[in-house]
């Protein structure tokens, strides 16, 4: 009997949630959250698992920046803020960007897909200085002779930030819409036409738990039937926008959504399916999302900023996720004025 992780890969795009590029399980991805943990040869873990796409994010790069091993992509990042004019905290955001962009080349290497490099979530909630800092990126990664083909910009699931990502579609740059807890979001994102949302199941679940004091089995699991919702609602009305399911607290709830167009998987977790050898059925397809079809919907910003108001849940996930991603910057952006200022 092959893996749990084999069969899963036969209908689904495995994405490996992990931090820095040489953890011990160096997991795949076809949306990686690049997060490694030990000091595995690249190559081995990529033999094994096979990535094919990474995201990062402040906090993934904070918690990478603490090994010395990386220490020389925080200097090339300096040098290049040292070499730009403006003040001290001007210089700081380019050495921030830059830094961004160092971790995505070197992730660039070792995988054959794109990476999703993460707007600041302190503009989470103005639309043009989110175009502008994503463009930013873009003419960065560019600078090093990586196209924007290879990149998705990873913005914040507001109402602002789905706009801005629509504007960057339309332009040829690809997003990647993160702390998605809700339907109209994912309706939202959909009509924007950006090119991948992250409904996180993991953080619906911890929200549900803590709320009601239940246990909730894998086939009942709020954050499983969220992503599942998203899902049959895109195939049964034709959108492109690809679904990965992120943000997992249990292997149930990845077998749950087999079949879902991406999966991105942490590195234990990834581990326990690699060696499970049970059978699992597939449980999301085009041809199954036909039964579970319902009405198609629009929204307006009043409606949205509405209809969201009305989910406790994905009001206070989304507010929660942006300062924890916002507070993770601050103190890199604190270590990288440091370096500056000596």
């Amino acid at each position: 009997m092959t893996s749990v992780l084999d069969q899963l890969k036969q209908h689904t795009t495995i994405v490996a949630d992990s931090g820095d590029f040489e953890s011990r399980y160096c997991i795949f991805i076809y949306s990686i959250n690049i997060f490694f943990n030990a000091n595995i040869c690249i190559s081995l873990a990529i033999s094994q698992y096979k990535p094919q796409d990474a995201t990062t994010n402040p906090s993934l790069i904070l918690a990478a920046t603490q090994k010395p091993n990386y220490a020389h992509l925080i200097d090339s990042a300096i040098e290049y803020a040292k070499g730009k004019e403006g003040s001290i905290d001007e210089k700081v955001e380019w050495a921030m960007d830059k830094l961004l962009i160092n971790f995505g080349v070197e992730i660039l290497k070792i995988i054959p897909g794109r990476v999703s490099t993460e707007v600041d979530a302190s503009l989470s909630f103005d639309k043009e200085a989110t175009i502008e800092k994503a463009k930013r990126l873009i003419k960065l990664y560019k600078e090093v002779g990586i196209e924007k083909e290879k990149i998705l910009i990873k913005i914040a699931s507001t109402w602002e930030g789905i706009q801005a990502a629509r504007q960057l579609e339309k332009e040829g740059i690809h997003c990647n819409l993160t702390l998605l807890f809700s339907f109209p979001q994912a309706v939202a994102c959909a009509e924007a036409g950006v090119t991948l949302i992250s409904p996180f199941v993991g953080r619906i679940l911890d929200w549900y738990k803590k709320s009601t004091g239940k246990t909730f089995a894998a086939h009942e699991d709020p954050g499983v039937s969220s992503v599942a919702r998203i899902y049959n609602y895109y195939k049964n009305y034709g959108y492109k926008t690809i679904v990965m399911g992120a943000s997992f607290r249990n292997t149930g709830e990845i077998e749950e959504l087999a079949g879902c167009d991406f999966l991105t998987i942490s590195p234990a977790l990834l581990h326990e399916l690699q060696n499970d050898k049970k059978e699992i059925k597939r449980k999301l397809s085009p041809e199954s999302a036909k039964a579970f079809s319902e009405p198609k919907v629009t929204f307006d910003e009043k409606t949205f900023r509405w209809e969201f108001n009305e989910d406790a849940m994905a009001t206070e996930k989304l507010s929660e996720g942006i300062r924890n991603f916002a507070k993770d910057a601050v103190k890199l952006k604190s270590q990288l004025k440091n370096t500056l200022s000596n």
